[in-house]
């Protein structure tokens, strides 16, 4: 878990590349914020394909208004309202461990795709065409990992100090952890937009959240 040297040295490339033309400063800057790499003990869990649909969200709110969304087959973001919605949904968030282990889907590179510079098509927000979301399926068979800003149930701390090496979220006061975010910020005026869908990319929460469920393996 964590942004690798390896993963640093790919973004390196990325921007020596002819087609890069972003000003990395800044990501390299807060690159310690998802450091250092460390090992995790993930126990099996369930984990939502997608995040939460708007047509989703109103089966467990009602009331649920998304002024941003284009369809009931959009992702459901949640700002005042999310307290309502983990109130009512019978499931929980995902830690950040786990949110990363399945994003990574048993990779170690920038993306699930590679250590390449992940494009727009790695975006999606509407989850009606089966054909296209599961063109954006990672190997554990998960959509959109990274497009929305999806919030996770630990407390914001910077790097990873005392973080526990099982995998259970950190909890006290402060904004939750939130990962992804750069199908948020379609379409893309090249701010660095791409960062956002890499596997290690963390911030601390703010407005406008995804919510992509999580429950335990079912026991006989």
């Amino acid at each position: 878990m964590g942004l690798s040297d390896a993963e640093l040295d790919a973004v390196r490339a990325i921007e020596r590349s002819d087609g890069a033309d972003d000003d990395l400063e800044a990501f390299f800057a807060g690159a310690v914020q998802a450091r250092p790499v460390r090992e995790v003990r993930v126990e099996p869990f369930l984990i939502a394909r997608h995040p939460l649909t708007v047509a989703q969200a109103r089966h467990w709110l009602p009331e649920y208004e998304d002024s941003f969304a284009e369809s009931d087959s959009s992702t459901a973001r949640f700002e005042d309202d999310l307290d309502d919605l983990l109130g009512a949904l019978p499931f929980r968030l995902p830690s950040e461990a786990e949110w990363e282990y399945a994003a990574r889907a048993g990779t170690t590179t920038l993306t699930f795709r590679g250590d390449g510079r992940p494009d727009e098509d790695q975006v999606l927000d509407d989850f009606a065409d089966e054909e296209r979301t599961a063109s954006a399926e990672n190997a554990f068979g998960l959509a959109a990992m990274g497009s929305a800003n999806e919030i996770c149930s630990d407390v914001w701390i910077p790097h990873f100090t005392d973080a526990p090496a099982d995998a259970r979220p950190r909890t006290g006061d402060g904004p939750r952890v939130v990962r992804g975010g750069g199908g948020d910020l379609y379409p893309w005026q090249g701010c660095d937009e791409w960062l956002l869908l890499l596997s290690a990319t963390r911030d601390a929460s703010h407005d406008f959240t995804a919510v992509r469920p999580v429950a335990p393996v079912p026991t006989r």
